[in-house]
């Protein structure tokens, strides 16, 4: 299956990242939100970007006419039918996803590939509320989506070897690098990833050392380029005590316990950089 246009539900930090890393590789995008708003503030995102590129001499003016001309915006779904893969990256919450998927199942021709941004929720269970079980599938991107190199794609129950060898294509004609993931909470990087973030909070909490030594510690010791308390700042602590609850529902392990500090501090407010303070100050 040849893949030339695709539809992007969602014009926020991941969509707009999925249109530009789209667009650059000359393929068409169809990209869609609720208000006009929306829609040319995720524009003006890749337009920007593509700026800073240019300025890096990494792409020339032409260029970025080229791939700011390969995007349509839209606020109705009807112009999705355009695409071959449709990729929803609306805000993770299940029942907006739901009722997102339900309707472009119904508008969206029956060998369209519908696909789900998610980071967390099951894709068997976003596919169940479509008609096409088979081509349904996770097409995970990481932030930002232009730079990071990798894109999860998880098969549902009932995906299709057709559906996943075509999404997968799709991801390396992005110059992207796809791993092949099983359905299931957390996926691969974030079931590794979140429980580290909480293990380095349980060691703040017992007094081990300081948050500026145990990042020091994981970026030198683990070559990591950002420690995980840092990082934790930057992804929004509630965040990683949302997923680490997902975790410990979902698995009935207590070893995903989430750290007893990391829900003070969700509690007290300080959720990082976009509260100007979580472990550290902004």
């Amino acid at each position: 299956m040849s893949i030339t246009t695709v539809g992007i539900i969602g014009a926020g930090t991941m969509g707009n990242g999925i249109a530009q890393a789209c667009a650059v590789k000359g393929i068409k995008v169809v990209m869609v939100d609720i208000s006009e708003a929306a829609v040319q503030k995720g524009l003006a995102t890749v337009s920007g970007s593509l700026d800073r590129l240019k300025k890096k001499e990494k792409i020339t003016q032409a260029d970025k006419d080229a791939a700011l001309a390969c995007i349509q915006t839209s606020t109705s779904y009807d112009d999705l039918k355009a695409a071959q893969l449709v990729i929803e990256a609306a805000t993770e919450n299940y029942e907006l996803k739901l009722k997102i998927l339900k309707q472009v199942d119904g508008i969206v021709g029956p060998d369209v590939i519908i696909a789900s941004n998610t980071s967390s929720i099951s894709i068997t269970k976003l596919a169940a509320a479509t008609s096409r079980a088979d081509k349904f599938i996770g097409m995970h991107f990481f932030n930002p989506v232009p730079m990071m190199a990798l894109v999860e794609i998880i098969r549902g129950l009932q995906t299709s070897d057709a559906t996943h060898d075509a999404v997968k294509a799709m991801a390396v004609a992005l110059g992207k690098s796809p791993i092949t993931v099983k359905n299931a909470p957390g996926f691969v990087v974030n079931r590794i990833l979140v429980p580290m973030i909480n293990e380095a909070f349980f060691v703040l909490a017992e007094g081990l050392a300081t948050p500026e030594d145990i990042d020091a510690g994981m970026k030198l010791g683990c070559n990591q380029p950002i420690g995980p308390l840092a990082l934790a700042d930057m992804v929004g602590l509630d965040v990683c005590l949302a997923v680490m609850d997902v975790y410990l529902q979902e698995f009935g392990d207590s070893k995903y316990r989430a750290c007893p500090l990391l829900r003070e501090m969700v509690a007290a407010g300080r959720l990082g950089r976009k509260t100007g303070r979580g472990v550290y100050s902004y």
